[in-house]
């Protein structure tokens, strides 16, 4: 079975054009198949504040309403995924940039009202992900850049968080790839003090996570990228490992997400 490399990069990345280039050029030097998802919500805040529009956000997630989603929608799937998709270019690596709608790559469904309404924000899973067609790109040696815009089927736009893009594409394609999911931060891992490198976890079984959480170790937007890796790791996505662009370099470096009983590929 042919391995797969998942990459997701966040929009922070995006302001850094030197670490943003040293990251594509290790990525697109990857001999594997391969797949790169990104966000860009500090772009997206920046230019939706130019045009007089306050983002929203609520524990840390993004509310969506109709002018938002044209924001999102013109920054995810235009600006941004077409400057990436042109560095890699011109590294020689053949990327298309799509979102959810373009040959209908992935489909959600728009989250319920519940005790607050995110507006059109969409949810998915492993079978709305059209798996058939990322493999015709993959066996063509393209390489799909992904971004967090999404449809309904029935015509709606709507936005999905770009770590549950790249957790979700990663099991979808387990029946057919051996699939490491390599979730990209500023820090080199999950760290049990914050402001010391070193004290980096290298591995990070699920009994541990709930007691770090509890005790603040893992808190703001790392929570929800560890959710995510325990997720895929439960779907089958055989490794998955949360640091900086040294997990392209080196298969030691982030930190490594352990299953339940302590499965992993190497």
């Amino acid at each position: 079975m042919d391995r797969l490399i998942v990459l997701k990069i966040g929009g922070t990345l995006l302001d850094e054009p030197t670490k943003l280039q040293s990251v594509l050029n290790h990525f697109c030097a990857l001999s594997e198949k391969k797949i790169l998802v990104h966000g860009g919500g500090a772009q997206a805040n920046r230019i939706a504040k130019s045009l007089g529009l306050e983002p929203k956000m609520q524990n840390g997630r993004r509310i969506t309403d109709e002018e938002m989603l044209d924001v999102v929608t013109m920054v995810y799937a235009g600006l941004n995924g077409k400057k990436i998709a042109a560095l890699m270019q011109g590294k020689n690596c053949n990327a298309i940039s799509l979102s959810g709608v373009d040959g209908n790559v992935i489909a959600a469904t728009k989250r319920p009202v519940g005790e607050v309404d995110f507006g059109f924000v969409g949810d998915i899973d492993p079978e709305g992900v059209n798996t058939d067609f990322l493999s015709i790109l993959l066996e063509q040696k393209v390489v799909p850049v992904l971004n967090a815009i999404t449809h309904d089927r029935n015509g709606t736009l709507l936005n999905t968080n770009a770590d549950t893009i790249a957790t979700t594409v990663a099991a979808a394609l387990t029946s057919r790839y051996s699939v490491e999911l390599l979730l990209l931060t500023d820090r080199p891992g999950v760290l049990a003090n914050p402001n010391d490198s070193t004290s980096l976890f290298s591995e990070l079984h699920p009994s541990q996570v709930s007691a770090l959480i509890d005790e603040g170790t893992i808190s703001g937007g790392m929570i929800p990228k560890i959710e995510n890796a325990l997720g895929a790791i439960r779907c089958g996505v055989s490794a998955v490992r949360i640091g900086d662009g040294e997990m392209l370099e080196s298969d030691r470096a982030g930190t490594r997400i352990i299953g339940q009983n302590g499965e992993q590929e190497l």
